[in-house]
């Protein structure tokens, strides 16, 4: 392996106290409910930030894949706005400090980038190490966002895991940093937010706060939540007048209530996702739910008073 140190420039003029938590959010994977990227842009918009390090994207980006933006103003290009993945320094409400390693998930060399990661936090003596990602599934948006936790913090595990799977499943970048930072012995905790299936498409106000509650149960930062819960509660009266106006959707919505409070009751079903015969949704079937709801929400935006 080439030098991990090759990936990333650090900042000259920047001092990084010694033993920071570090807060990792990284998009391009399954970004349910929009997530990780709305917490990292809520981070970066509401706190003092600034760079540590920037990872190198001609060599971690697929640029065909992702492609960066330009600005064309008639006849030329006026501006280029690139990807970045870089790692910060921040400082919550409170002003204590921490870092945040965000931006764009790697394309390739995965290894090395872990390597890459690892260095920093030595170099940095971090804390500790906390994560967040986001999947759909089948739960109701009327019930508290679900987490399932994982890493070696076991008492975040005990108190907040609310489904904990025995599974296989697409790995993403954090979950290699996660599985050699628990081989360390390093604190770790990643984050996984079970989002509704059929608000998954969609920037779902609510998901940012809960991973924001996440991190603060993970780390005791304090972060500024009142314009996301204020968001989230418009968002969720849009979609409870959708619900009542559609009987498939609210057939749908109450199934997945019921199934949500019989596992949270500790009945004996399988996973909160199952039906009483343990059987789950079709991707089909899903799917057909997903497009009603999304031809709902088209048909509110183009007639906002009906």
């Amino acid at each position: 392996m080439r030098d991990p140190a090759g990936l990333y420039d650090l900042s000259t003029d920047v001092s990084v106290p010694a033993g920071l938590n570090l807060v990792a959010a990284l998009t391009g994977f399954a970004d349910a409910g929009s997530a990780v990227t709305q917490l990292s842009d809520y981070l970066l918009d509401t706190m003092n930030h600034s760079v540590v390090a920037r990872f190198d994207n001609d060599t971690l980006l697929d640029y065909r894949a992702r492609r960066p933006v330009i600005y064309f103003d008639q006849d030329h290009v006026s501006d280029y706005t690139p990807l970045s993945l870089n790692l910060y320094l921040m400082k919550d409400e409170l002003e204590q400090p921490f870092l945040l390693l965000t931006g764009y998930e790697p394309d390739f060399q995965w290894e090395r980038f872990t390597a890459a990661v690892l260095q920093l936090i030595s170099k940095f003596d971090v804390k500790s190490t906390t994560w967040v990602h986001a999947i759909p599934m089948p739960v109701p948006h009327t019930r508290p966002v679900g987490t399932t936790v994982s890493g070696n913090r076991t008492e975040l595990i005990e108190s907040l895991s609310v489904w904990r799977p025995r599974t296989q499943a697409p790995a993403n970048a954090l979950h290699l940093l996660e599985f050699r930072l628990s081989a360390l012995g390093h604190p770790i905790a990643g984050f996984v937010l079970l989002i509704p299936h059929y608000l998954a498409d969609t920037e779902y106000p609510l998901a940012a706060v809960a991973a924001i509650e996440g991190v603060s149960a993970a780390t005791g930062l304090i972060f500024p939540t009142d314009r996301l819960r204020e968001e989230g509660r418009d968002f969720l009266a849009k979609i409870d007048a959708q619900v009542e106006n559609n009987q498939e959707l609210a057939r749908l919505v109450g199934t997945l209530e019921e199934r949500h409070d019989s596992y949270m009751q500790d009945n004996p079903l399988r996973s909160p996702l199952t039906d009483i015969d343990g059987a789950l949704p079709t991707a089909d079937e899903i799917a057909a739910e997903l497009q009603n709801f999304l031809a709902i929400r088209r048909n509110d935006d183009t007639n906002p008073t009906a």
